[in-house]
């Protein structure tokens, strides 16, 4: 990957782009007024533009960049603050006050309605391990504006972790987070268009019974399992399936 700036530029951005590619350990290529695909292929590599309020993937087996954005979670947010139930939440358990851990953090979606669930007195961390996923991630958590000040708070509490799920796990202590979460890329195929940018990023972990044991040692209340309902992962690793009749895919829950 290669990281450059937006076509209209200045001082600031290129600093920011260059400060990007620091972090991601890539090379830093001034744009010089030539196209995104003109650079694209020129280096045959992955391309970050850094712009005024936000960075945009580029990659080359792709139509549209890939950026942060909160998805669905502004919605459902919506729907808690009017009284409705939200699936994810009551799998969770979660409530003001308590703490969660999301394995797969991806855009983060999951992880910002929790944030909103638990509160300001909450803790919400989400593990990401891909290196620019997380990093963009975390930069979108902080800057992007809702319009909404309780959905920006929720936001912003968020804690961006990179890492691999297990190695995160190890390092936690025993009992220390109310609900450990697992969302994995589903087995079976689902056309979402929140999910597609992710999969040419995503790291595809093998799910072990290690995992599992670390997740539930690291838990007090529960251990959360979001997949396809054709998936066989409820089963071979012993979670209680919530099965949603309407749905493409169910929570299961290992309660502790």
């Amino acid at each position: 990957m290669i990281v450059t700036t937006a076509g209209r530029t200045n001082e600031e951005m290129i600093d920011k782009a260059k400060a990007a590619a620091s972090h991601l350990q890539c090379n830093y290529v001034d744009r010089n007024k030539k196209t995104v695909r003109s650079l694209m292929a020129k280096y045959q590599e992955d391309i970050l533009v850094t712009g005024k309020d936000r960075y945009e993937l580029f990659a080359a087996n792709t139509n549209e960049p890939f950026f942060f954005h909160p998805s669905s979670s502004m919605f459902r947010i919506k729907r808690l603050q009017k009284g409705e139930r939200d699936p994810f939440i009551d799998a969770c358990n979660l409530f003001d006050g308590k703490s969660f851990l999301d394995c797969t953090l991806g855009l983060a979606s999951d992880s910002i309605v929790a944030s909103f669930a638990v509160g300001e007195k909450g803790k919400v961390e989400g593990i990401e391990a891909s290196p620019v996923i997380a990093f963009m991630v975390k930069e979108g958590l902080a800057v992007w504006q809702a319009g909404e000040k309780e959905i920006d708070e929720a936001m912003r509490r968020v804690k961006v972790t990179w890492g691999h799920a297990l190695d995160v796990l190890k390092k936690k202590e025993t009992n220390s987070i109310d609900c450990v979460y697992l969302d994995p890329m589903f087995e079976e195929n689902i056309d979402s268009d929140g999910i597609k940018p992710l999969k040419h990023l995503a790291v595809y972990e093998d799910w072990t019974k290690a995992m599992i044991e670390e997740a539930c040692r690291v838990a007090t209340d529960r251990v959360v399992l979001k997949d396809h309902y054709k998936s066989t992962r409820f089963e071979y690793f012993g979670f209680q399936r919530m099965e949603r009749k309407t749905a493409k895919f169910h929570y299961g829950i290992i309660e502790l």
